[in-house]
Parts: structure tokens; sequence; C-alpha cells
């Protein structure tokens, strides 16, 4: 492009701009809006343009180093306005007594008075002229990129093809992609800005759809393992356990069992609430794979977890031809090496760890499934390094961190999804109760009566030690005030994230032995960890806790028959703190629970890790926009489908855009 030299291509790259395409889809944040506007009718802070007659000579007042205040008076419409400019003397000159001028800022409805941000020629303002305001950074002036936009418009607007297909397009009312482009950078009305704002939003998520089918159907054409699994001795394991399967549970176990058969790598995700059971349909997996002649791994996020799942899991398949093997970071070099070699020769078939199992020195004799727990925990690449470790094994990757609709369809769309909604017979839904901070007395003698009664509880506080920036309860103090209105009756024990393993290790075992029947903790025992003796999740400072976290805290209790409780205190500051409690409150449904989270929060960073999130769109909102985003991939989806597709006509600029894109895959 003509004006964009080196220095200015590189600068534009900070922005992720490489392309032309990229250029014109860089869309704005905002619009300001310079058609003149009664200030009768304006809300206070909003921004708006008005225009009036200059009253007053324009003053400059200096303050602080380059720090300076011009203002002046305007009558609008028989009112008098003071309008202030702040660091921007040079605009003295334009204002003349008595001359008609027309200002862009932010309204003071209450002191009648406007901070102007923009002095506009009458011409402008009453031509209705919306202005793109863009995300810039410190390399890109606001200027430079509306330039260069502008000039790119111009010299492509003619060869800018439309990728959503005609039937599409004419079916959601949706613009030509040109005529999109133009009214997004440069809308001639509001009501044209919103439709091309629908449109944009439509082509992104359906492109971005377009792209994860695809990979997922190339995944699929390539060979992997055909787990031929014994069904009689599946059977006959499902038959001694000491429960029935709930009828989600048998769902899930048939379509795993399908795709272990299948010559295709498997890739699917296990949803389901805290306490579903999904431990057990990994067992059952573990177990087909296991008497197929395969190996299996279990990838879990931390060492207690690990721990407790082999020990759960040696207990279960006792008397059967499963060797369990725990590798952890805490072994010692010769441990290591030892468990290392029997992983080689395949003596041990079973193998738990964390994400020592994805170690350049651990090789497998024959890996066919690979589970990784808490899905979430793990970097896209540490998945992608386990998938690598075998001959394309078979991948299931569990959570019991409910993923709301949004986040199933984006950051795990290329996934296949099991869902185990419903909770196994028997259990008691838990009451949840929110307190103010100043009821606490009530909270501790409710939890004094259920340790009466034999239960066991656990206190959850959010820090460790003292912090100045917060006012919150920390784990240290808490512990010691706990333990003098306990003690001796009941015996209360610490649980941090500072301690050695082993010293957490020895905590928990003395919890899950009833030594220790109070258990104050920080968030370390939030996954997992499963005491059925337990009933009470008492949380302080709840507010500090995403909800998702609250949920998963939650989860711990319940685990028994008894009827389980959690208590949250929390003094939340706004009104979406008390959303936030109020949801817990209303609902154990742990899907209901994401879902909100991610209303109230937004879809950033959901999980708690910016990785595992919602892709970054640019104008589409994966939350605000659910709607548009499902009706995109069931689109995209059905396009796939269509045999040569990518031969139709109307579709080839979309087939030219995804090779563009490097996406050159084999389309049935």
């Amino acid at each position: 492009m003509p004006g964009v030299g080196p220095k200015t291509a590189e600068n534009l790259a900070t922005l992720n701009i490489l392309s032309v395409e990229n250029l014109l889809t860089y869309y704005p944040l905002r619009y300001d809006n310079f058609e003149v506007q009664s200030v009768q009718n304006a809300k206070d802070q909003e921004k708006i343009t008005i225009k009036g007659t200059v009253m007053s000579e324009p003053v400059i007042a200096r303050f602080g180093y380059k720090k300076n205040r011009l203002s002046f008076r305007l009558m609008v419409n028989r009112e008098v306005i003071l309008v202030t400019f702040f660091n921007q003397p040079y605009l003295k000159s334009k204002i003349e007594l008595g001359r008609d001028l027309a200002v862009f800022g932010k309204w003071d409805g209450q002191h009648l008075r406007m901070t102007g941000s923009k002095l506009i020629t009458v011409d402008t303002a009453e031509s209705h002229s919306y202005s793109a305001v863009y995300p810039t950074n410190k390399n890109v002036k606001k200027a430079t990129i509306k330039k260069i936009i502008t000039a790119a418009f111009k010299q492509y607007e003619n060869v800018i093809p439309t990728l959503i297909p005609e039937s599409l397009r004419q079916q959601y009312h949706l613009m030509s992609r040109k005529e999109m482009i133009r009214e997004m950078h440069f809308p001639t009305s509001d009501e044209q800005s919103k439709l091309a704002k629908r449109s944009a939003t439509y082509e992104e998520f359906f492109l971005f759809q377009l792209r994860l089918q695809a990979t997922k159907r190339a995944n699929q054409k390539r060979n992997g393992l055909v787990i031929k699994y014994h069904n009689d001795e599946i059977k006959s394991f499902i038959g001694q356990l000491p429960y029935e399967l709930t009828k989600a549970q048998k769902r899930v176990v048939n379509e795993i069992c399908r795709d272990l058969l299948e010559p295709v790598q498997m890739n699917r995700l296990l949803q389901g609430d805290v306490g579903s059971g999904k431990t057990i349909v990994a067992a059952i997996a573990i177990y087909a794979a296991i008497t197929a002649g395969y190996q299996a791994a279990l990838m879990v996020p931390t060492e207690i977890l690990a721990e407790q799942h082999a020990q759960n899991l040696a207990h279960l398949f006792e008397g059967l031809p499963v060797n369990v093997g725990l590798l952890t970071g805490s072994l010692t070099a010769k441990q290591h090496r030892i468990l290392e070699d029997q992983i080689r020769t395949g003596a041990i078939n079973l193998i738990i760890g964390t994400h020592a199992l994805i170690q350049d020195s651990v090789e497998y004799a024959n890996l066919g499934l690979i589970i990784t727990d808490e899905q979430h925990r793990f970097g896209v690449n540490q998945r992608q390094k386990l998938r690598e470790k075998g001959d394309r094994p078979d991948v299931l990757a569990m959570t019991a961190t409910p993923i709301p609709r949004t986040l199933a369809i984006t950051a795990y769309g290329e996934m296949d999804v099991s869902i185990i909604d419903e909770l196994p017979a028997g259990r008691l839904p838990i009451q949840t109760r929110w307190l103010r901070s100043n009821q606490n007395g009530v909270a501790l003698e409710f939890v004094a009566q259920e340790l009466k009664k034999g239960a066991q509880v656990y206190i959850v506080t959010p820090l460790i030690e003292e912090s100045e920036a917060l006012d919150v309860q920390n784990a240290t103090a808490l512990y010691e005030q706990l333990a003098a209105y306990f003690e001796p009756q009941f015996k209360v024990g610490l649980l941090h994230g500072r301690l050695s393993n082993d010293d957490k290790d020895a905590v928990m075992e003395q919890f899950k032995a009833n030594e220790l029947q109070v258990l104050v903790s920080t968030t370390v025992i939030e996954v997992g960890v499963d005491v059925a003796n337990a009933t009470v999740m008492m949380i302080y400072d709840a507010d500090r806790f995403g909800l998702a976290q609250l949920h998963q805290l939650r989860g711990r209790v319940g685990r028994g028959k008894q009827q389980s409780y959690c208590i949250l205190l929390a003094d939340p500051k706004n009104e979406v703190g008390v959303a936030r409690m109020q949801t817990m409150v209303d609902t154990t449904d742990g899907f209901v629970v994401a879902q909100k989270d991610m209303e109230l929060r937004g879809s950033g960073d959901i999980l708690g890790q910016k990785q595992s999130g919602v892709p970054e769109f640019k104008i589409g909102d994966p939350v605000g926009d659910l709607k548009i985003l499902e009706i995109a991939q069931h689109d995209a989806a059905e396009l796939l489908k269509m045999p040569h597709w990518d031969d139709v006509t109307d579709n080839i600029p979309l087939v030219a855009y995804l090779k563009r894109h490097q996406l050159q895959t084999h389309f049935d």
C-alpha cells in the first residue's frame, strides 16, 4: 500500500495487522456521534455533540507541570454552558467571540457544563457524522490507523469477496462483505451500523467455527488405534460394583467404548458436575483399554489428587490384571528409574501421575488411552505432548468445572463432548446459606452442632498470611482462633500451599482418618479431595472467590448419605458480588453456575487461566452473542457435511479463505 513503509508496517504488526485483510477487519471499539444533540435530552456523563455561539473569550489557566485548562462559555438554545478543554491550549486560536462552534465531549447534566474532547467544524456536525474510535498502542497513532484504513478501503473495495454463502446471507439478512466493512468503518446511520455489526459478528463466528470443524474432520480422517476390548470382562467388572450406574453414566460409557473401537483417534471431553461419578466412568474406560492389551495413563494436576486416584483405583481393580504405578515429582531418582523401566517394558499398565508423565525420559510400551483430569489445568502444549507419547492413543479429557455453553462451543469446539447430567441415587442436594460476616457466631454454633453428630468440617479462607491490601481472614490466624474455639473437644488442622508436599499429605491423611474433625484450609483442597464424612463447607470472604471455584469447593461435601451444607460468609461490595452469592444459594447445578459466572465476569478468564478461556474475538461477544455463536456453529457443520461443498461456485471465496489461512484440508 502506498504510504506504508517498512517502519509503519512494523508498527502495524504490533497490532496484529499483517495484511490488507487484517487492516480492513480491524474494527472500531466504538463510534463518536458528531450529530448535534439537544442538552435537554442528554444523559448525565454521556458523550454528545453540542452546537452554539461563543459568548466569552477563551481563558487558559495553568496548574502543575505541563497541565492547563482552557475554558469559555457557549450559548446553546438560550442556555449558557461552560466548556472546558484540558491540555489542549492550541485550540484557543480557533475559539472566537460571536462565532458558531460545535463541541464533542462529556456532558455534566448536574452542573450544566461540558468537558470537551474535540472541536468540530459546524458542517461536519450537521452531516450526521459518526467517527470511528480504534484500539491503538504506543506505536500507532489513532490518526494514522484511520488514514491507512480509509486509503485501503478506497484502493481495495472493489475486490473484497463476500465469504458467507448467499443462502445464509439471505436467511439472516446479512450485508455483503464490502458493504459490511464500509459500514463498520464509516457508518452512514445508526441502523446501518448495527446491521454491519451483526453481519461482522456472524461472519467472525462462522469462520472460526468453520476452521474448528475443518480441523476436527481432518483429525477424524487420520488413523487412530482400534482398541478391541473384551466386552464380557467389562460387563463383569461393572456387575461387581457396589452400586448401579446412573442412566447418564451408562450413556457416556457407551459413547467412550464406541470411540475406542473406531479406527480414529478419540478426542472426547467428559463433563460432569462435582460428585456425578466421572471417576468410575474413567475406570471403566481404563479397564477396557487394558483388556485389549494396552496401557492407560491418567494425568492429574496435583500430587494429592494423583495419590488419591492411585489408592482408589488400586482398590477398585483388586484381583484384576491391572498394575498401578504412581509417577510424581517427589519420587527419588532411583524410584523414578525403576518405575520408568516397568512402564517401558509394560509391567505397569496403568500409570497415574502429574505432568511427570510427559517428561522425555518416560517411554511407554503400548500406550492406548490417555485421560486428563481437570482438563483446564493443563496447557494445550502439555496435552499435545502427552498425545505424542504413544502411537496416536485415544484421549479422554475430564473436567468437574462445568463448562458453560459458550466455552464448550469455542475453547473445546474441536472435541466431542459427553455430559453426565445426573447425580447418583441417594445423593441429597447440598443446602447453601449466605451470611454476613457479623453472623459468624451463628455459623460456628451450627458447625459445632454438626461436629457433635460425628461429622467433619472444612473451613476455607482466601489468604495464607497477613496482607495489608486485603482485609481478609488468613488461614493461620483463623486456625488459631478456631483451635481456641473447638479444642479440646474437636481437633483442628491447618492446610495451605506453603506446606511441603509431605506435610500436606500428612494433614490430609489425618483428616481422612477422622483424627482431625475441622480442617482450616486455603483452596488447595479445591480439586478432587474426597472425604465422605465431611458434611459442612464453610467459606470465609466468599466474595473473594470466583463462582466456579465456590462451586468446586462446595462439591467437597455431600459425598456421603448425610445431608450436607455450604455456608458462605461474605460482605459483597457491589451488585455483582450480591448476584454471585445469590446464584450459589439459588442453584446447585454447576452448568447454571458456570453460565452465570460467565455472564457476570465476561468471557476473558472464566477458568482461571487465559490459555484455557474463550478465544479472543474482534467483534463478537461469545457471552452476549451466544445465540449467534450457536447458529454459526450449526451452519458451519452443515456446510461441511455437503458433498463437494468446496466445488460450489458460491463457496469459492470461502475455500480460498481457508487455504489462505493455511487450512488446505481435504474435505469430503
